[in-house]
């Protein structure tokens, strides 16, 4: 079984905040292209956190991709405590609920509403013994929220079997280019 976990930027970090914005089709691309090629290479489950912005759009693209590949993987969105998302607007919360209702799995880690930054940290403890991989989109030269997990993985990769891949701004801007491409091509 291999278990892939995919992070990354909240969509705010990344300026997006329209269901339509480029950027975000952009990225459900990237992220659509990372998944199919973690299937093909064997990944049974994709497992992501809550967050809005590449956690969600991993979620909804995931789902999309299940139907096209029927039978080929399971979806996992874990939480990092109970009640996560009930601070946001309702617009926000109701994403949220659709994409848990739409999933093959999804729990809080902890069970108690968020108390502590040590409940953060047992999620990501819990995200690294539990999948076989990460895939980031994230840049280190362009820090976020991300920059936590990202040193969590790294560390826990020095010394564990545990490969990860960061989706870095150059790789995004090169997808951002095929993807104006495509579509300049489509009006022709």
């Amino acid at each position: 079984m291999s278990r892939v976990w995919i992070t990354g930027y909240r969509s705010y970090e990344l300026g997006v905040f329209g269901n339509k914005d480029p950027k975000e089709l952009v990225i459900k691309s990237v992220i659509e292209n990372n998944i199919k090629q973690e299937v093909i290479d064997g990944a049974d489950w994709i497992i992501t956190g809550g967050q809005m912005g590449v956690e969600q759009w991993t979620a909804e693209v995931a789902n999309e991709l299940k139907e096209e590949l029927p039978g080929e993987f399971q979806l996992s969105v874990m939480l990092p405590f109970k009640e996560f998302g009930n601070q946001w607007n309702e617009q926000n919360q109701a994403r949220l609920s659709t994409i848990l209702s739409n999933v093959d799995f999804s729990a809080s880690v902890s069970n108690d509403p968020y108390k502590s930054p040590m409940q953060l940290r047992a999620y990501q403890e819990f995200m690294l013994t539990h999948t076989d991989k990460a895939i980031l989109i994230y840049d280190v030269d362009n820090p976020g929220k991300t920059q936590y997990d990202y040193e969590q993985i790294k560390r826990f990769s020095e010394q564990n079997d545990y490969e990860y891949r960061l989706v870095d701004f150059d790789e995004l801007q090169e997808a951002a280019n095929e993807y104006q491409n495509n579509l300049n091509n489509s009006d022709d």
